[in-house]
């Protein structure tokens, strides 16, 4: 038969069967080029596809791809500012750790009064006798052994010779003080100078060798809001500590002196850390670690810095004289509110309002007197009041300022001579007025109605009653109305109104006529010149609020 007729249903024949393994092999083979064609096949048609279609958005997730090419940030070149972002600051820290030293202070208290006072019994109590028993075993006790108080801190090396700075709160009272340098090494040290008003003290350290590592004082007006900086210390006692931050904030006012004008740091700052310096990117020490904001003891970013500018004349004078020479101008000043400035017709509450002159002092010699608004000193503007003070300490002794101040609704000058400031000379500042017991209504007296208060001549009965002085003239305040506009502002019995805009007032009815004339005119505030004791000041009175 032949093979046609088989065509359809033929099976293979046996003679040309092949084997069972090549079989298999031949089937996987064959699968494997399928799936290889199939494969390219796909790919090909994703790329087509890919090529013709648009892309799918990207998902949040996944990061975009980077640019082809991308500007670098450009490098301002401001003094003081180190890196945006520095990596480390191990090479900086190296570099400045040996001229930050630790110091140790020692102090005998004398006659220490730590005893217990006797507690009062009745005549023949037994308790009596055992307690008069308890209480002479315990004096015996610290009469044998007088206390030692020990007190730790920072500072830094300013002078290869062995000049160390610190806080004077740091050394006050010290009976011994030693300084330990980063290697270990331990030195006596004396004060050479200290001043209490800036915090600020100089040691020199005896037996030093003649080079030691020093760091330089920078500028620290240049550095600015958001600088990086390093604090260097002993927090604790713990040794030479590093820490880093930035500048929070200048010209912090936190009543510690009258020359505040610190440097606000997150950097930690800690109990140890005073006297320490702060360090910019450059390596110079643009501030002098003295306190820190905290609840709790330890720190929670808020610490404080004297600015090196203002350590700098101190310092030099510390060294040169073993004391502070500062400017003196002679005036007693305030702070002058928006109520003064309205009052006194200035556009902004800014200067320093003069409450009182020193007689033969160099503002009276110059010719400025109480009611003048100081809005600029050597070339300096006096924004605020508190500025004065510390630009007048930092003139020379004895040099020619030009005053700009602001009287009768003009801008003036005139040239002063700086003095010295004597540790007797009063702050140049105004005191708040000491409060004084509500007295009873007195005969003669005159209420200024809805401004809340009464006014009465200045008799001898007063005079014994508010305890005033024979030579103060005006009218005495005898009630305040706890509640009124002029308690608001400070008024209390007892204050004697001597001015009202720099006129004299004499009599009640002379200080009610002026207030009058005052509100014809359209005037919102008068301004009372107001004395108490040794405290003087001016009082801003709105009479919006008070017609009648």
């Amino acid at each position: 038969m032949s093979s046609r007729q088989h065509f359809g249903r033929r099976t293979p024949a046996r003679a040309r069967a092949v084997p069972r393994p090549t079989i298999h092999l031949l089937h996987w083979l064959l699968a494997t080029l399928l799936a290889v064609a199939l494969l390219a096949g796909l790919g090909a048609g994703a790329h087509a596809s890919e090529a013709q279609a648009t892309p799918a958005p990207v998902p949040a997730t996944v990061a975009a791809p980077p640019p082809a090419a991308v500007a670098p940030p450009a490098t301002l070149d401001v003094p003081g500012r180190g890196p945006d972002a520095p990596a480390s600051f191990a090479d900086l820290a190296a570099r400045l750790l040996p001229a930050v030293v630790n110091i140790s202070t020692t102090q005998t208290l004398k006659d220490p009064e730590r005893g217990m006072e006797m507690p009062q019994f009745p005549p023949g109590s037994p308790f009596e006798d055992l307690f008069k028993d308890f209480l002479e075993k315990q004096g015996k006790n610290q009469d044998m052994a007088p206390r030692r108080a020990t007190a730790l801190g920072s500072g830094f090396i300013i002078d290869p010779s062995g000049l160390v700075v610190t806080n004077n709160h740091v050394i006050t009272d010290a009976d011994e003080i030693s300084v330990i340098l980063h290697d270990g090494r331990a030195f006596k040290a004396k004060v050479v100078g200290a001043d209490s008003k800036a915090d600020l003290a100089l040691l020199r350290l005896e037996d030093a060798p003649s080079k030691l590592p020093s760091v330089p004082l920078g500028n620290s007006d240049l550095s600015r809001v958001g600088d990086w900086v390093l604090a260097i210390g002993n927090p604790y006692g713990l040794g030479g500590t590093v820490t880093a931050g930035i500048i929070s904030a200048r010209s912090r006012d936190i009543n510690a002196g009258p020359y505040d004008d610190f440097i606000q740091t997150d950097a930690a700052i800690n109990k140890g850390n005073s006297g320490g310096p702060l360090f910019n990117m450059k390596g110079e020490v643009i501030g002098i670690n003295t306190a820190i904001f905290s609840q709790t003891g330890g720190s929670i970013g808020i610490g404080f810095s004297i600015p090196s500018n203002l350590a700098k004349p101190v310092l030099v004078d510390l060294q040169k004289y073993g004391r502070t020479r500062r400017g003196w101008l002679g005036v007693r000043i305030q702070t002058v509110t928006d109520d003064i400035a309205d009052s006194l017709g200035l556009k902004d509450a800014k200067g320093a309002l003069v409450a009182s002159v020193s007689p033969g002092g160099p503002a009276a010699k110059a010719g400025l007197k109480a009611g003048d608004v100081i809005t600029a000193f050597d070339g300096k503007a006096v924004e605020e009041m508190r500025r004065l003070p510390r630009i007048v300490a930092e003139t020379e002794i004895g040099s020619e300022a030009e005053v700009e101040y602001w009287r009768d609704g003009k801008l003036r000058h005139t040239q002063v001579r700086v003095g010295e400031l004597k540790d007797d000379d009063q702050q140049e500042t105004a005191a708040k007025p000491a409060e004084k017991p509500h007295p009873k209504p007195d005969l003669g007296e005159t209420s200024l109605g809805k401004l809340g208060f009464s006014v009465a001549a200045i008799t001898q009965p007063l005079r014994d009653r508010f305890q005033l002085s024979a030579d103060l003239k005006g009218v005495v305040v005898t009630t305040v109305n706890p509640d009124g506009p002029a308690a608001d502002k400070g008024l209390r019995p007892g204050d004697v109104i001597s001015s009202l805009d720099n006129e004299p007032v004499k009599t009640p009815a002379e200080l009610i006529s002026r207030i009058e004339h005052a509100r014809r005119d359209g005037r919102h505030t008068v301004l009372l010149f107001v004395q108490n004791g040794n405290d003087m000041h001016y009082l801003p009175l709105k009479l919006d609020d008070s017609q009648k």
